[in-house]
């Protein structure tokens, strides 16, 4: 079985206008830079998109946002980006904030077949409201619904042309969870083998969950905030 696509056009065009994707990425961190770009090339819109953050201006999800291919986010952090803000503050962008944890919760929910799950995080507060809540034991938990999408979005390091997927340090971040939780899920990774050279050991994104694979390229590798000394005069 060859899951491979020849690039990110290809994956671009199984997209359909409206559709729901995840997209992994920890600030400017693990992000599939390559699909995002052909997804923003071939000008899809209303999207609803799942991730983290919305990237920043120029990079990561910024790029739909700017471009107006994006109608609704669902996000844990919406800093660092500007027209976010402003679409979000105008009523241009719908927006759903979740918790970082019960974010990642509610999608591991979703691609383990999980119906719904009880958390402590929100009890009492606007994130509550309109959800069932209950006390177990003294303490208020809040039901929470699990994540599913059309498509997810991950990147990883390394893949095998079987999509099983190995992911590098932070760069792993929510990925993992993602590639479980999407209907087609699509991986870009920086290098592509051949089936064997992965150490079943270190897969951590087995190839039932992928259904297409390719290798990226022009990867930015960007940091998100630099903090820097001055030297000694």
């Amino acid at each position: 079985m060859n899951k491979v696509l020849e690039n990110a056009e290809a994956a671009a065009a199984l997209v359909p206008e409206g559709a729901t994707i995840m997209m992994g990425g920890f600030g400017v961190c693990g992000i599939p830079e390559n699909l995002i770009r052909a997804l923003h090339a071939r000008g899809t819109g209303g999207l609803t998109v799942i991730s983290n953050n919305a990237g920043v201006d120029d990079f990561g999800a910024g790029i739909l946002l700017r471009a107006r291919q994006i109608k609704k986010m669902v996000s844990t952090y919406v800093g660092e980006n500007k027209e976010f803000e402003r679409q979000f503050l105008s009523g241009e962008l719908q927006v759903e904030l979740v918790p970082q944890g019960t974010f990642s919760e509610r999608m591991r929910a979703g691609g383990a077949g999980i119906a719904g799950f009880f958390t402590p995080t929100a009890y009492g507060t606007l994130v509550a409201e309109g959800k069932e809540t209950r006390v177990i034991d003294g303490k208020g938990y809040v039901l929470e619904m699990p994540l599913r999408a059309d498509f997810a979005f991950v990147k990883a390091w390394k893949g095998d042309r079987l999509g099983n997927l190995v992911y590098r340090r932070t760069a792993r971040n929510f990925n993992p969870v993602m590639a479980t939780a999407g209907r087609i899920t699509i991986a870009e990774v920086e290098q592509l083998v051949e089936p064997g050279a992965i150490d079943p050991d270190h897969v951590v994104t087995p190839g039932i969950f992928v259904k297409h694979i390719l290798k990226g390229e022009r990867y930015e590798k960007r940091i998100e905030k630099r903090t820097v000394r001055g030297g000694a005069a």
